[in-house]
């Protein structure tokens, strides 16, 4: 069952694709995400935007573990930006810092955000 509270799309970008995640990342989220991977299925970076993610549980860090997966299955770096203080701190914890490039606070993951802005 779709999450209501989520929404994932993705963007293609010269060098990857950036994911733009909205919402509640819990396990309702699979089919929005798996979508918005399959959108973002192209060689080179994949970038994870959590800017606008408010909450995430165990299941939607399951999610994150499978997209990871997939990302690793396909030979494509994963680097996530929007990330706050507290999900970072989740992240180190569960080790998905090991499979990922965490950037900092103040990065964006480049025109897709600004894209989506306008």
């Amino acid at each position: 069952m779709a999450s209501a509270s989520f929404d994932a799309t993705s963007t293609m970008l010269p060098d990857g694709a950036v994911i733009m995640l909205r919402g509640e990342l819990d396990g309702g989220a699979r089919e929005a995400l798996a979508a918005a991977y399959e959108g973002a299925n192209a060689l080179g970076t994949l970038g994870l935007d959590f800017e606008y993610v408010t909450y995430i549980n165990s299941s939607g860090i399951a999610l994150i573990v499978e997209l990871l997966s997939r990302a690793r299955t396909d030979h494509r770096p994963v680097v996530a930006s929007g990330l706050s203080e507290h999900y970072r701190e989740i992240f180190q914890i569960t080790r998905l810092t090991d499979f990922m490039t965490i950037l900092a606070t103040e990065q964006s993951l480049g025109p897709a955000h600004s894209q989506d802005q306008a």
